[in-house]
């Protein structure tokens, strides 16, 4: 069935039948119905709404042909997550509303698990590496086992291996812990995913082109002013680039020299503008001053690589500390706070 198609009443599945029923019924009269159904239920009818497309008046009265009088004017409906996103918060709390909404539009799936499964592993990974090994071992065995073996072989080697002997000792998981496990995933993982989804695609490869060395993104941003300058000059205003740090305010630079590494600093410094030096400088005491400048000296010639790499390791921790609210990153090319 596709969203868009006008739909057959003989072909219709009781799912789509109800989901009909539920749009026809609309605020007033669905409100009893809602409030009676389990999150799961909710979850499963809304995604059947948000997938309908046209459904022809006839067959809305063939459905509801006891309520024939009251839907009969209704005419023809149209399902679409728009629909069914002003529908629900008419008759549901705002965060419920949400939490279902985003997990409708992400990866397709009945449940948790069948959504992880359509989650590529790599993801899931770079995801599930920063969590407790126990919790790990929950998720993969959760999930269909080829999946589980592609996830567990994208993990770290040490983590991966802690990882199979949790699941080694691992009893039957208890439902309350089960359930724990799932609300995480859904709110910190599948929630974040699907509003990732719907991200511009200038910001995504901004933000990608953020790691890349100054080679590469010259090379890739000057082939794409060839094809498409409008989009080059959207990707370079949205990137933000180690000399924007020069934007930072003093209070900013001090949080930032105390998250950084010194010799890390030395070696992105020593490829910077002068400049962001005399920002930093200036920002430390005069013999920490004097003391960076002596080991930058001492560095002689420096691969480019080497600090490339320096120097998005600071503009990463910079992006970190600006969303824990630490420090506040301005764009050089434009006034307005960059939101990460």
């Amino acid at each position: 069935m596709t969203g868009t198609s006008v739909l057959e009443h003989a072909k219709m599945s009781g799912l789509d039948k109800a989901a009909s029923i539920m749009l026809a019924l609309g605020q007033d009269y669905g409100r009893p119905i809602w409030d009676q159904l389990s999150d799961d239920e909710v979850k499963e009818l809304s995604t059947a709404m948000s997938g309908l497309g046209a459904v022809p008046a006839a067959i809305i009265e063939k459905l509801f042909i006891q309520f024939a009088a009251d839907v009969s004017v209704v005419g023809s409906l149209y399902g679409s997550f728009d629909n069914t996103e002003k529908l629900l918060t008419s008759v549901l709390p705002e965060d419920r509303v949400n939490q279902i909404m985003e997990e409708i539009r992400g990866p397709a799936g009945r449940t948790m698990w069948d959504k992880l499964g359509n989650v590529h592993e790599q993801v899931l990974a770079t995801y599930l590496k920063n969590e407790y090994p126990q919790t790990v071992a929950v998720v993969l065995q959760k999930i269909k086992p080829e999946h589980a073996a592609r996830v567990l072989t994208a993990l770290p080697d040490e983590f991966s291996m802690e990882v199979v002997m949790r699941m080694l000792r691992m009893e039957a998981v208890q439902k309350d812990v089960l359930d724990k496990v799932e609300s995480t995933l859904r709110v910190e993982f599948m929630s974040n995913l699907a509003r990732t989804a719907r991200r511009d695609s200038h910001e995504t490869l901004a933000e990608i082109f953020n790691y890349l060395d100054r080679q590469s993104e010259d090379r890739f941003l000057l082939s794409l002013e060839e094809r498409n300058r409008d989009s080059a000059e959207k990707i370079r205003a949205l990137m933000f680039t180690f000399e924007d740090l020069s934007n930072l305010d003093p209070g900013g630079v001090q949080t930032l020299l105390r998250n950084i590494e010194k010799n890390r600093l030395a070696l992105a410094l020593k490829g910077s503008s002068e400049k962001l030096r005399d920002l930093f400088f200036s920002n430390m005491s005069e013999r920490a001053a004097k003391i960076m400048r002596e080991d930058m000296e001492s560095m002689g010639p420096v691969r480019l690589r080497d600090v490339d790499e320096a120097q998005q390791q600071m503009v990463l921790i910079a992006k970190q500390l600006a969303e824990t609210g630490e420090i506040m990153l301005i764009d050089a090319k434009g006034d307005d706070e960059l939101v990460y």
